[in-house]
């Protein structure tokens, strides 16, 4: 079976949207549409993009336009366009460039903010629009809002982008460690018809990754091991840190300062593409103008990347409350009405920030002035041990309020890149509650690094994003470290929280490289955390596991000091990650408590 990063850190720009779209809510059915298939969008350059067009029918007076721009085959999204022609406007599904039956040549992402625009204009000049112009979607067609935002296309009226993924945060890579599904998706994208059951083959995949990882091949291989050479994968690899080529993907700090649009940001605390998305939001906050800004809505819910789109009550092992099943066509269309036909705020939006909380007796909407006013302090909890081995989940180490003192000894972990059988966070079997499921923990005893803090007195409710600065001494000059805090109940279940991963390299900067000197003691933030909300159960405790990262799924650091991507066996190191935690080295998980809400909405 294809082997799962954990939740979170797999930037899966393809969210199975033609099952998700099937189960789409369509309760309001609306009333009847007229459709009209290979309607051909002239560009600049001469190249036709073909879209299929959804409209009331029997239309008379120009309506707004909503479109959406898709690698993925327009009919995917029929389903979509009628559900908005039913209920009052003009939508086009829109093939990209290169891809469906639009002319041009693919080239993945970078070319939206090209073409996109000019749809825009186009659109508005047609007889069935009346000028406004917006988008809808998510994974890729939540990127291309932005890529179109930044553009300025005078008749662009609003956009809710959803789980958008940004190149150079969390795709083709995270904190600058490529995936292995990276050709997965290139595949899928390959020429212009679908290549979903290739692309949905688990099996296959598996086993052309397991060739590269068990062959301890370079990673820039792959495409040629997957039989698909690949120029966009070479050309990802070949800008290996945070440069130039990543930032032309994304608006300019000026743009941002520019973008004064209605904007609904949507994602989830378990949507692959959250970091990303909420990078997006971040920095749109921080360059945009104050009005701008009050113009800039959040919706975080308990989902996974799909579930953005076509909300589940079930991800992963956990269940999630009734509350949790928005219907997202209605919160998309209450938007747009608001913003385009002069109706109502949508209820939903009860502040400038909804988020959802987990957990036993929570389970309900919260809301909040700014993401950062969820967070009422950042609490530390500190590392120690009693004999500076805390290798098991059995026999860890601790989290305590206390800081620890001078004598105490540090911790740490022997990686060998060349070891297949370790990865802690795999599932040992083909479980799909990839949530909830230790056997991968357990089977790595001795090889990584476990802290748990004690049961809790009381509920606790955290929300926002962890942060874990610790000290950490290297004897190779490079490794891949990974971080993960769970939920351990008093029943011994467990739920896995949130993540993160950094390649040493870049410890200080994800733009510049600087190799560690063996025996040097320095501190390493992880603060690429995903946000979440979540209570706490009384009796419950927190693990946090800090472990190499050596897994088929990404690309292999063999711990030496060359071109990561070029690597292979033979450039092996095996590395001592040596985590120290006394008085003058106080590594911490630091808990996002949450703000009180006396505005939470209960599920009922």
């Amino acid at each position: 079976m294809f082997l799962r990063f954990a939740f979170l850190l797999l930037a899966v720009l393809f969210s199975a949207d033609s099952v998700a779209e099937l189960s789409a809510p369509n309760a309001d059915k609306g009333g009847p549409v007229d459709f009209q298939w290979g309607v051909k969008i002239p560009l600049h350059d001469g190249i036709k993009l073909n879209a299929t067009l959804y409209h009331p029918q029997g239309q008379k007076d120009p309506l707004p336009c909503i479109f959406t721009l898709t690698p993925y085959i327009s009919q995917t999204y029929h389903e979509r366009g009628m559900y908005f022609a039913a209920h009052g406007y003009v939508f086009l599904t829109v093939d990209v460039r290169g891809r469906g039956n639009s002319e041009g040549e693919f080239t993945p992402l970078l070319q939206e903010a090209k073409d996109s625009p000019e749809i825009v204009e186009w659109l508005a000049k047609q007889s069935y629009c009346n000028g406004k112009v917006t988008m809808w979607g998510g994974s890729y067609a939540g990127y291309d809002q932005w890529a179109t935002a930044k553009e300025f296309p005078p008749h662009l009226a609003t956009i809710v982008p959803v789980a958008s993924p940004r190149p150079g945060v969390d795709f083709p890579g995270f904190n600058n460690i490529y995936y292995s599904y990276d050709m997965q998706w290139i595949t899928l994208t390959s020429g212009h018809a679908a290549q979903d059951n290739i692309f949905g083959d688990g099996e296959f995949w598996d086993a052309q990754f397991e060739k590269m990882y068990s062959g301890h091949r370079p990673f820039k291989d792959l495409d040629t091991i997957v039989g698909n050479p690949s120029s966009s994968f070479q050309t990802w690899l070949a800008h290996p840190a945070v440069d130039a080529y990543w930032d032309s993907y994304s608006p300019t700090p000026q743009q941002f300062a520019k973008i004064d649009l209605p904007i609904l940001t949507i994602t989830g605390q378990y949507d692959g593409d959250q970091p990303g998305a909420l990078s997006f939001y971040r920095e749109h906050f921080q360059y945009g103008s104050s009005a701008a800004k009050a113009k800039h809505y959040l919706v975080i819910g308990p989902w996974d990347h799909a579930g953005t789109r076509t909300p589940t009550a079930k991800y992963g092992g956990l269940t999630f409350g009734p509350a949790s099943l928005l219907d997202m066509n209605k919160l998309h269309k209450d938007w747009y009405d608001w913003t385009l036909k002069s109706g109502s705020k949508p209820d939903f939006l009860k502040n400038k920030v909804a988020y959802y909380v987990l957990g036993d007796g929570a389970e309900q909407w919260r809301y909040a002035d700014s993401l950062d006013a969820i967070t009422a302090e950042s609490r530390p909890m500190y590392l120690t041990s009693s004999n500076g081995s805390a290798n098991d989940v059995f026999n860890s180490g601790s989290l305590m309020a206390a800081k620890t003192g001078s004598s105490s000894k540090p911790d740490h972990y022997v990686y060998d890149p060349l070891d297949t059988q370790f990865w802690a966070w795999d599932p040992t079997d083909s479980s799909e509650d990839n949530l909830t499921d230790v056997s991968g923990l357990l089977a790595s005893s001795g090889k990584i690094l476990v802290y748990h803090t004690p049961a809790f007195a009381q509920d606790i409710e955290l929300a926002g994003f962890f942060k874990l600065p610790v000290w950490i001494a290297l004897d190779q000059p490079d490794t891949d470290i990974a971080a993960a805090v769970y939920e351990i109940k008093a029943d011994g279940s467990s739920a896995l929280l949130a993540m993160d991963m950094q390649r040493a390299r870049y410890r200080q900067s994800l733009r510049n490289a600087e190799f560690a000197k063996p025996g040097v003691i320095e501190r390493y933030d992880f603060d690429h955390f995903t946000f979440i909300a979540r209570r706490i159960a009384k009796g419950s405790r927190l693990r946090l596991v800090i472990a190499p990262v050596n897994s088929r799924s990404l690309e292999k650091n063999y711990n030496g000091n060359g071109v990561v991507a070029e690597e292979s066996g033979k450039d092996a190191h095996t590395v001592t990650v040596t985590l120290y935690h006394d008085a003058a080295h106080p590594s911490a998980l630091y808990l996002p408590i949450a703000a009180s809400d006396k505005s939470a909405t209960k599920a009922q």
